[in-house]
């Protein structure tokens, strides 16, 4: 069977909270970038807006194309602001009687996550969010399994059977049922879910059950409990709005299972019953987009860095992996999700300005314009100072070229805005005014990414930074400058990076369980085979979810590829590694010997050889089973080197362009008409409909085979 070269099959999707990204890849592996505001309302319309933006660089239609796509993948951030919003289902929780306090308790640093360090320091400014379930709403019943998994007080099933009318009555929209120590044994926990079951049927209520052993059995009672209640009170909503979108792919022809980014870094269908997993998405894309770049660049450690409209998310790879976080935490809820380790700081492009009254001081964000950019579209409805807003008045954005002119953009309403908030107060010109905004925001995010590399004991010199998001391109110079990277790369298809990502990521699902085996430095064989008994079976019941997950998505079990791994300790230790298994089954004290001594390699990569403790024996603190099978994903372009002298076409004129207590001329030039191996000197911005990318003075860039632009300092 032949393939057309330029028929379309893959599609990758960020849904951020200002723009809305496509990124379409043909079967000849050539792609394009598509943009459009997001619209909370219908992600599904903006999705479908972003698509046509991106088509109509090649001439297509989103009715022809639709039908091609081999496979679509979704990442946004629409379940964690529904949480974020309270928007969710009224859940009921079951739990042990004596502990109906522990969800609105919470745990202490839920009072503090997501604060700056001032103001985690002054108890006065701690506070808990209302919790997703209130009181109210929870049930206790009696039963008790202790530390071991033995069960000490059988489970009252008439408590049970009373407290799903309760809590149907009190208009309950979901159940969920979380006991102490149901990662070790489940059985109580499942025979609660049975019996609500029942009693749902005999009331004649159709609403779903979540029992935490079912999705998440894993030690920690807050983030076990949390993550559950997180299933059903943001995840089933999410699931309507992904069938939504769903539902128009098909209205144009879609034949494809829509898939989503999941924390791990993997996708699953929106029809996974673990959706919670798909919480935050859009920044897991760049990671993996990012990793497929450094293999192609052969480079094995990368700052990622991503600047949207409202953040600034950065993620380490070294030694060609991502490092997974157990036990992160999200929307200031404590979770056990598996979750590409990132870090996050609320300011971007689009995040608010405003100066203190007293201290006279400017302040970033953590709000932001979002989709409404800034003072400077006079459709915003804002009056608050958006980064965007200096911008314009600077020369860097291109006012009747924002997203292909779709919007224009008033410079001179940016201007008085500015002008009466900022410049004004502080005694200032508005250009100096909207510089000292710019140069704050790159200085704060250039410390921030120094300090995550250096903080892990890296030196940035080691490192290739890569440089994406709609906004990151504008900034890309201002936060690298000085770091003392090796290279810093901005993709040509920046602005659509994460949605890249999306389309290079595995189909996977991936399942854990929480083991807890202990097993000296110098154990007995026995005792080495009966560590692997235990992880084998704990691996073989997870193989057993996966595989039930792609049946339900049309794969046979044969077609699915199984990769186990688990974490693991020294004993004593407060935090475990994650570790893909060598071997791929267990059952012999040589097999337990391979597992160490992967372990121990890890450790030795992430903090040094010399800080290995065998002695102290090794804990094997849980069972990991993953499952993936074969998709079609991006081929990076290859092309032909046309020199360092950009082509007469590509130069579009040049632009007034303030930096340095001055105004320069910047020349224009046209991104999509840049060659390969061409050469720019800075003063100059490289315009694209979806992303604007800068070089000032003492900056040039050249573009590479793959359409990458590195970015160097002239000495």
């Amino acid at each position: 069977m032949t393939i057309d070269n330029s028929s379309v099959q893959v599609l990758g999707i960020d849904a951020g909270g200002t723009m809305t990204d496509t990124f379409f890849v043909r079967a000849d592996g050539r792609f394009v970038v598509g943009k459009a505001q997001s619209n909370p309302g219908d992600e599904s319309l903006a999705i479908y807006n972003s698509s046509v933006d991106a088509l109509a660089h090649w001439g297509r239609e989103v009715d022809d194309v639709y039908p091609e796509l081999v496979t679509c993948v979704y990442s946004g951030t629409a379940m964690l602001n529904r949480v974020l919003m309270r928007k969710g289902l009224d859940v009921g929780l079951i739990c042990n009687r004596g502990f109906e306090q522990v969800h609105s308790m919470g745990r202490a640093l839920q009072s503090y996550l997501g604060y700056a360090l001032e103001d985690r320091i002054h108890l006065n400014t701690h506070r808990y969010d209302e919790p997703l379930v209130p009181v109210s709403r929870t049930r206790g019943v009696t039963e008790r399994t202790d530390v071991q998994g033995k069960v000490v007080i059988p489970l009252r099933e008439a408590e049970v059977r009373s407290a799903v009318k309760e809590l149907v009555d009190a208009g309950s929209q979901a159940i969920v049922i979380c006991f102490l120590q149901s990662h070790k044994n489940g059985t109580s926990e499942q025979r609660a879910r049975d019996i609500v079951k029942e009693e749902l049927k005999k009331l004649g209520v159709d609403i779903p059950v979540f029992a935490s052993v079912d999705y998440y059995p894993q030690r920690k009672e807050s983030h076990r409990m949390n993550t559950t209640i997180l299933e059903a009170y943001g995840a089933e909503p999410s699931r309507q709005t992904l069938k939504k979108v769903s539902d128009r792919f098909k209205k144009h022809g879609g034949k494809f299972d829509l898939r989503v980014m999941a924390t791990h870094g993997g996708t699953i269908s929106w029809k996974a019953k673990e959706l919670a997993r798909t919480i935050v998405s859009g920044p897991i894309g760049g990671v993996i987009g990012s990793k497929l770049l450094g293999e192609a660049l052969g480079d094995e450690n990368i700052a990622c860095s991503d600047i949207g409209g409202t953040s600034f998310d950065v993620a380490l790879i070294t030694k060609g992996s991502f490092a997974i976080k157990s036990d992160p935490d999200m929307a200031r809820l404590v979770l056990s999700l598996p979750l590409v380790a990132m870090d996050s700081v609320g300011a971007g492009a689009g995040s608010f300005v405003r100066l203190d009254p007293y201290s006279k001081s400017l302040k970033l964000g953590p709000d932001s314009a979002g989709y409404r950019v800034g003072t400077c579209w006079p459709e915003s409805g804002l009056d608050t100072v958006s980064v965007s807003d200096c911008h314009v008045v600077l020369g860097y954005l291109n006012p009747n070229n924002f997203l292909g002119g779709a919007i224009k953009l008033d410079v001179q309403r940016a201007r008085d805005h500015i002008k009466a908030q900022i410049a004004d107060p502080l005694g200032l010109s508005v250009e100096d005014a909207a510089a000292g905004v710019i140069e704050l925001l790159d200085l704060t995010l250039s410390e921030y990414l120094r300090a995550n590399i250096s903080a892990k004991g890296y030196n940035p010199a080691e490192f290739t930074c890569f440089s994406y998001g709609g906004a990151g391109p504008v900034h890309t110079y201002g936060y690298t400058e000085g770091v003392g990277f090796k290279d810093v790369v901005v993709p040509a298809w920046a602005a659509g990076f994460s949605a890249f990502g999306c389309a290079c990521a595995d189909f996977e699902y991936r399942y854990d369980k929480s083991v807890d085996l202990g097993v000296a430095q110098l154990a007995s064989d026995e005792e080495k085979a009966a560590a692997c008994q235990t992880l084998q079976a704990a691996w073989s019941e997870l193989a057993g979810k996966v595989i039930e997950e792609f049946v339900i998505n049309g794969f046979k079990p044969e077609d699915v590829m199984l990769i186990p791994g688990y974490k693991m300790q020294y004993m004593g230790q407060l935090n475990d590694l994650e570790i893909i298994s060598p071997v791929s089954t267990a059952a012999t004290a040589s097999d337990w010997d391979k597992i160490v001594e992967a372990f121990e390699n890890t450790y030795g990569r992430v903090y040094a050889s010399s800080a290995r403790s065998p002695e102290l024996g090794f804990s094997a603190t849980g069972a990991i089973m993953r499952g993936t099978v074969v998709t079609q994903k991006p081929v990076l372009p290859e092309d032909p080197d046309c020199g360092p002298t950009p082509p007469p076409e590509a130069r579009i004129g040049t632009r007034p362009f303030y930096r340095h207590k001055k105004w320069v001329d910047a020349v224009i030039w046209k991104m999509e008409a840049l060659k390969s191996g061409n050469h720019i000197v800075g003063p100059a911005i490289i315009e694209s409909d979806a992303t604007t990318f800068v070089v000032p003075d003492g900056f040039e860039t050249f573009v590479d085979k793959h359409r990458l632009f590195h970015l160097k300092e002239v000495k």
